[in-house]
């Protein structure tokens, strides 16, 4: 197949209440956005008949393809699909769709490297959120920007565009696995030397969200892991920094 002009991850986990519509939507949306495109979806070892749901779309469109992945939390199951997509642009997007993909064309006409979804910049929305929910995640942020990423005012949305190039830059690098997988990326993508942007975007709060009090405390942690790991050398420098011309 040729290479697409953007691949859409899509990592799932016991999503088979909402995947179909999901990928329904995904479809639509994405005949409007791009050229071409692909869709991967990466079943991360789910218990219920999300790889089924997944497979019988992918059998009727060959944009679609499934990936079948032992349960590794959502940072594995993220990094398989994008370094297996082949599209020149890739974004991950969480399987409840709370960005709808119609605002995908701000992410594609940005002039970044790493372009990421925010709930927090000038012009951005957020609909239906618990206050309790917003609290933690805002805490969790302040956490995130003084210690490990200053200046990115959203880094915990799950709607993130990289280049082919940053996705093979950093995603072999990547180590975690948790909930705090996003701050490590953008972490390594500050590291490199790569452009960043935030683009405010609505976001429609979805029941079902898996983030609850311990998924943050462990998060705190994970920001953590990434300066110790930094600072034991285990991110491989001379792969982060950026080609110089001949």
């Amino acid at each position: 197949m040729d290479e697409p002009h953007l691949s859409v991850v899509i990592p799932a986990y016991n999503e088979s209440r909402r995947l179909l519509d999901t990928l329904q939507r995904c479809t639509a949306r994405l005949q409007h956005v791009a050229p071409s495109w692909e869709i991967i979806v990466v079943d991360d070892g789910s218990e219920d008949d999300t790889r089924a749901i997944a497979g019988d779309v992918a059998a009727r469109d060959p944009r679609v393809r499934v990936i079948a992945a032992a349960h590794g939390g959502k940072g594995a199951a993220v990094r398989r699909g994008m370094l297996a997509a082949r599209g020149r642009w890739r974004f991950f997007a969480d399987a409840d769709l709370s960005m709808d993909l119609e605002q995908l064309p701000q992410f594609l006409a940005a002039d970044a490297d790493v372009i990421i979804a925010s709930r927090e910049a000038p012009g951005a929305r957020r609909l239906g959120e618990p206050w309790s929910r917003h609290l933690i995640g805002r805490a969790f942020n302040l956490f995130v920007r003084l210690a490990a990423v200053p200046g990115i005012d959203d880094t915990q949305c799950g709607y993130k565009l990289f280049s082919s190039e940053a996705v093979l830059r950093l995603f072999p690098l990547a180590r975690l696995n948790g909930f705090a997988f996003d701050v490590e990326l953008l972490y390594l993508a500050r590291r490199a030397g790569l452009r960043i942007r935030e683009v405010p975007i609505t976001w429609v709060y979805r029941a079902g969200s898996r983030v609850r009090l311990r998924t943050g405390l462990a998060a705190f942690l994970q920001v953590l892991e990434i300066r110790w790991n930094d600072l034991l050398g285990r991110y491989d420098a001379a792969a982060l920094r950026i080609p110089q011309p001949p």
